[in-house]
């Protein structure tokens, strides 16, 4: 008898919590006949009818938070203050696109000779499939969910098979805001039932979160069957330190950064690449952050504890990489510890001396590993933060914040940043270049990707 495909394991203890049946074929038709159908209604509402019920999702996001945040905190083990503001976060996309979307969905005149009428309509186009990662089980899916609901799309949710009951808490918090049925379904569908979804006739595109290869997957699947896809997948971002008055500060900045979420972000700061007059004193300075940590229970992090990674296999494949780049000659400088299985912990960890024959030369180090580069001179600095398959985001640093812009200008990447690790928020739009996928969520472009730019023209 094969596993149920979604489970919730505790990754402190690898303790089962729950186990969730994937849908049957039956039910996942009835769902995509639910969402076809509940478009027409749905577009047929006004976009402030639809803002209006997308605000009463962020006020019960806000309602059920602790609960919600408890459920993050079993299932992938992100410290409950962290997945707190992720929920607030939440709150604050659902509220930009109920205060904005009217605005973004707005006729755009356009001059036309002769007198002639030109209009650019912004018309939603149906039903939608999100599929999402376990990283951030919230925010993933209100970036998503929330500009297409008001735009007025309808939307499936397949969620990641690690916090199923982070899914099933989202669909409760549709429901008690009073969305009506059918405009937003989780399913826990297989992979093979998403493959049917995505050719599915009633389906007009699919947004996808996750790792190059689940992106690669349904892409193809996706130009198969003639379908609109937004990616958003890995990412190995340099953080290119050229100067600073207090480097201590800098890596604490660094540091706190590449932790957050237990170093399992798209966007972390995974190539920290440090000019040579800061390299010693910046490593030192990490090292100190790295140093005397404990695991600790995520539900009630201490200062100095760390929370496991999501998985005891994520475990064991970051613990890979890092001993892979140690027997080649990296030098790890603290961390790097794998607990005893089946628990998750790993040890947040400072590596340089990485070289082009290692592993985490090329690939992402999906965890709290900083990995530090000396750079001669601020030309070599944007050469090798350019040197990557992955183009999400970057951050340059610097006193002078026109040396760090001449360098940040120069990025390779959907996100450029100066003197601060990235800019957030619900305003800002989110996506990547290369192989980080390609689309943009948040902001006034999150509004554009799943809807017909419709030209009305009307002869004069």
């Amino acid at each position: 008898m094969t596993e149920p495909a979604y489970r919730a394991i505790d990754p402190r203890t690898g303790e089962e919590l729950a186990t969730y049946d994937t849908i049957g074929n039956s039910d996942l038709e009835a769902a995509l006949a639910s969402g076809h159908e509940a478009f027409a209604s749905w577009r047929a509402l006004s976009v402030e009818e639809r803002a209006a019920a997308v605000t009463k999702v962020a006020r019960e996001l806000e309602k059920q938070a602790d609960r919600l945040a408890e459920i993050a905190v079993r299932e992938m083990g992100k410290p409950k203050g962290e997945a707190l503001e992720e929920l607030e976060f939440c709150s604050a996309i659902f509220d930009y696109y109920a205060d904005n979307g009217p605005a973004f969905a707005a006729d755009q005149p356009i001059d036309a000779s002769g007198g002639d009428k030109a209009v650019i309509q912004k018309r939603p186009i149906g039903l939608l499939l999100g599929v999402m990662p376990w990283n951030f089980p919230y925010y993933q899916v209100a970036r998503f969910a929330a500009p297409n609901l008001v735009a007025g799309n309808t939307v499936l949710l397949k969620h990641a098979e690690s916090v199923p009951g982070c899914a099933q808490a989202l669909q409760e918090v549709f429901d008690a805001a009073g969305v009506p049925s059918g405009v937003y379904q989780n399913v826990f569908a297989s992979h093979p039932q998403i493959e049917q979804v995505i050719g599915d006739r009633r389906v007009q595109g699919v947004s996808l979160t996750g790792s190059e290869r689940a992106g690669a997957a349904v892409a193809a699947i996706a130009g198969r069957n003639l379908k609109k896809c937004v990616l958003e997948l890995g990412g190995s971002d340099p953080y290119v330190v050229l100067d600073t008055p207090d480097v201590a500060a800098a890596a604490e900045q660094a540091w706190q950064t590449r932790i957050y979420n237990t170093g399992q972000a798209c966007n972390s700061n995974k190539r920290m690449i440090v000019r040579e007059e800061l390299f010693d004193e910046f490593v030192a300075e990490l090292t100190k952050q790295a140093e005397g940590l404990e695991p600790g229970d995520p539900m009630d992090l201490g200062e100095r504890a760390y929370s496991p990674l999501s998985s005891r296999a994520a475990a064991e494949a970051l613990a890979a990489q890092v001993e892979d780049a140690v027997s080649k000659g990296a030098t790890l400088h603290a961390g790097g510890r794998l607990a005893d299985a089946p628990s998750a912990y790993y040890s947040p960890a400072v590596l340089s001396g990485i070289t082009p024959e290692m592993r985490a030369f090329r690939e992402e180090l999906f965890g709290p590993v900083a990995v530090v580069y000396r750079v001669t001179s601020d030309e070599e600095a944007l050469a090798l933060a350019n040197d990557t398959d992955y183009g999400l985001g970057g951050a340059v640093f610097s006193a002078d914040a026109d040396r760090a812009l001449q360098i940040a200008s120069e990025l390779e990447v959907g996100m450029a940043n100066v003197n601060t690790p990235a800019g957030e928020g619900a305003e800002i739009p989110f996506g990547g270049t290369k192989r980080s996928g390609f689309g943009r969520e948040l902001g006034p472009l999150g509004m554009d990707e799943f809807v017909n730019k419709r030209l009305l023209y009307v002869k004069a």
